[in-house]
């Protein structure tokens, strides 16, 4: 099947604290899992058997996330992941973005210039 992994890339335009960045990454990576482990549970049984890779990294601002997302939600599995506004960002704010567990070489076609968080 190849190496599967998940990607989950965040805004850098962000000011929020890294406590608030790791949970929205956690929120990520529960959502991508659950999403396709519901569509195509085959795919995450050999991510699971694989190490359940995941990789987290940043991306300018709302604007090229929201275009990234555009490019891969018809290709692959890509979900946005938006904020209560609870504590630090206002309600709705979109803080990241999770593609997979999915095939690397897909995933990597969009994402893999981005830089690690």
């Amino acid at each position: 099947m190849g190496e599967i992994k998940q990607v989950i890339v965040v805004r850098g335009d962000l000011v929020w604290g890294k406590g608030k960045l790791a949970t929205h990454v956690g929120h990520a990576a529960v959502r991508g899992y659950k999403e396709v482990a519901r569509r195509n549970p085959e795919i995450v049984k050999e991510w699971e058997n694989t190490g359940e890779k995941k990789i987290v990294v940043k991306i300018e601002n709302l604007e090229k996330l929201i275009e990234l997302h555009n490019s891969m939600k018809n290709l692959m599995p890509a979900f946005l992941i938006a904020d209560a506004g609870f504590t630090q960002l206002e309600p709705g704010t979109i803080t990241c973005m999770v593609s997979g567990p999915w095939h690397a070489g897909e995933i990597d076609k969009f994402t893999g210039k981005l830089k690690l968080v």
